[in-house]
């Protein structure tokens, strides 16, 4: 289930849609945590194959000397002991194989790989006989194939045959909106004994930070507030200081009773503009709000200059 109404994951969803519907091999490129195989799942469950098996391999874990057998099958008594068994092109037969983080197989593996997508055909381990397959495959990825491919990591040739139909799904940073809908699914998800609901000053840390681990880390600070708080609303203490940081650094100066909101307003954006390193369209993207709008907080703002940040 892809969850967020950001208008990035608006796209991304009518996309899938688009896409489903076709056999093209597909690559997912985001970085690790953003959520690649539910995208996966969400392209099949909307294709013709949706009946079909959903079968997924993490490439990183694949022992190189493993990795045919694994793929492609493997014959009985191929060496001692060994039971012939179906590789993972097979199992997926009328449906979808999800090659995940493609990018960290092996240069001989690629050409391996490669053979196998160019006819759609696999030989097992130890046997005589080619077996046409009737699988879909949906390559993943945390890295870019492209700057792979220029600095000789990737293949060439599998990179064109991989890329064509891609989808990029965004670091939670840039979808912050996501961020309230995200833990509400997620609260909902991991609920036990009574329903937990995230408390607003919780809302605004979880807002703030910048989630280098994406959705998996959101989950994971989640889970920790369930398991740990004391109530049933997860407040910002129930929260690791990794996350609050930020936050707490933004808001240690409370306004006082003669501060007007647009002065606390604009000394809050100056607050993220530091974060940022003084670069404009960074704060702009964390604060969702249009350059206009910044300039006119920071013109606002006692004491600010406009020779002290970077330009975009």
């Amino acid at each position: 289930m892809i969850v967020g109404q950001s208008l990035v994951m608006q796209k991304l969803r009518a996309d899938v849609i688009r896409i489903g519907a076709t056999n093209f091999t597909v690559l997912v490129e985001g970085e690790s945590g953003v959520g690649k195989e539910l995208v996966a799942r969400a392209l099949h469950d909307v294709s013709p194959r949706h009946r079909g098996p959903f079968v997924a391999v993490n490439c990183a874990a694949l022992v190189e000397t493993l990795l045919e057998a694994e793929l492609f099958g493997i014959e009985e008594r191929t060496a001692t002991g060994v039971r012939g068994r179906r590789g993972k092109f097979e199992l997926a037969e009328g449906g979808t194989l999800v090659l995940a983080e493609v990018a960290d197989l092996s240069v001989a593996a690629q050409a391996k790989l490669l053979r196998v997508l160019q006819d759609m055909r696999v030989e097992r381990v130890g046997g005589h006989s080619i077996r046409a397959v009737n699988t879909r495959v949906v390559a993943a990825t945390n890295r870019r194939l492209a700057d792979q491919m220029q600095t000789k990591r990737f293949r060439e040739d599998l990179y064109y045959r991989l890329s064509g139909v891609e989808l990029c799904v965004p670091p939670l940073r840039l979808r912050r909106d996501d961020i309230p809908l995200l833990s509400r699914h997620l609260l909902e998800r991991h609920r036990q004994a009574q329903q937990m609901e995230l408390g607003t000053a919780a809302l605004d840390a979880l807002m703030a930070f910048d989630w280098p681990g994406n959705v998996r880390q959101l989950e994971r600070v989640l889970e920790r507030a369930i398991a740990l708080g004391p109530g049933s609303v997860v407040d910002v203490s129930d929260l690791p200081s990794i996350v609050t940081k930020g936050y707490r650094d933004l808001v240690e100066d409370l306004p006082t009773g003669s501060e007007s909101l647009r002065t606390w307003s604009s000394r809050y954006v100056r607050g993220v503009l530091r974060r940022c390193d003084g670069n404009k369209r960074k704060a702009c993207d964390v604060l969702d709000i249009s350059y206009h709008t910044l300039r006119s907080h920071l013109s606002f703002a006692r004491g600010a200059t406009h020779g002290d940040v970077q330009t975009p």
